[in-house]
């Protein structure tokens, strides 16, 4: 026998239907306590996700970034100094190192760096996964043409 939906609590149906109007209230309140919990669970989830999400984004909203991504990804494994060198050779941009170890240190935070320490150099990778993450979440639909408004 279908149990209907108790108006007091949505459409939250307890488990155990009973006479004791005390154990029924007590089924509802924790059906609704657990539905809670589970809602508040993915809540926190998203937000985690939205939270590393939005550093990606920010991380890339920077055009020197973008060019220190690029060039990780053409030559993995450089380490501070090979970063600069290529930047100031290949793109002409003039960067301090304290600035491009600045820019690493983001992309870092964000993920799309990894490093690695060995003796005295540190070496900087280019970890694609993030950006996977965020093409796995929110695939392109490839043949439909772009929207412009």
């Amino acid at each position: 026998m279908a149990v209907p939906p108790s108006r007091e609590f949505g459409n939250l149906t307890p488990f155990v239907r009973s006479e004791h109007p005390l154990l029924h209230a007590t089924t509802v309140v924790h059906c609704a306590q657990t539905v809670l919990t589970q809602q508040l669970l993915i809540c926190k989830l998203q937000l985690a996700y939205s939270g590393a999400v939005v550093t990606i984004y920010r991380a890339l909203d920077d055009d020197t970034r973008r060019i220190i991504l690029d060039e990780l990804a053409a030559h993995d494994g450089q380490t501070l100094f090979e970063i600069c060198s290529l930047l100031t050779m290949r793109h002409g941009l003039g960067f301090t190192r304290q600035a491009i170890s600045q820019h690493l240190g983001v992309l870092e935070s964000a993920g799309l760096v990894v490093t690695e320490r060995r003796g005295r150099s540190k070496f900087h990778y280019f970890n694609p996964e993030p950006l996977a993450e965020i093409t796995r979440r929110w695939p392109i639909e490839t043949g439909t043409p772009c929207k412009s408004n």
